[in-house]
């Protein structure tokens, strides 16, 4: 694997490497590889929240992320639907929002479809 970008400037987009933990093994397995991987999937992610949060557009991504091309490439892999089965994103993010609102309670239920329809 690449080695670590230790000096990647840290955006308000990230998530922290223990947010991502649960979520990285799905997002590793989804597809299967014929050769090593050469990114780091977190800077891949993080890539992905920075172009959906920003508008920017993909090849706007700033250079300390994997090249535009190769998060764009993982966010359509990973956004892909099967016959009429949601995406791999779609199904962590609602993993991730039943999480939230078990803890926050249904007055937040408004908050989550927002963000379902945003990514």
């Amino acid at each position: 694997m690449e080695t670590q970008r230790l000096n990647r400037k840290v955006y308000p987009s990230d998530i922290s490497r223990e947010q991502f933990e649960p979520i990285r093994e799905r997002l590793e397995n989804f597809k299967k590889r014929t050769k090593p991987r050469t990114v780091d999937l977190y800077d891949v992610f993080c890539g992905m929240l920075y172009v959906l949060k920003s508008g920017c557009q993909w090849r706007m991504l700033p250079s300390d992320f994997p090249k535009w091309r190769t998060v764009y490439d993982y966010n359509s892999q990973w956004r892909e639907r099967e016959n009429e089965d949601p995406s791999l994103l779609e199904q962590l993010l609602k993993k991730k929002l039943a999480r939230y609102e078990s803890k926050m309670g249904e007055k937040n239920r408004p908050v989550s479809v927002l963000w379902m329809h945003r990514v």
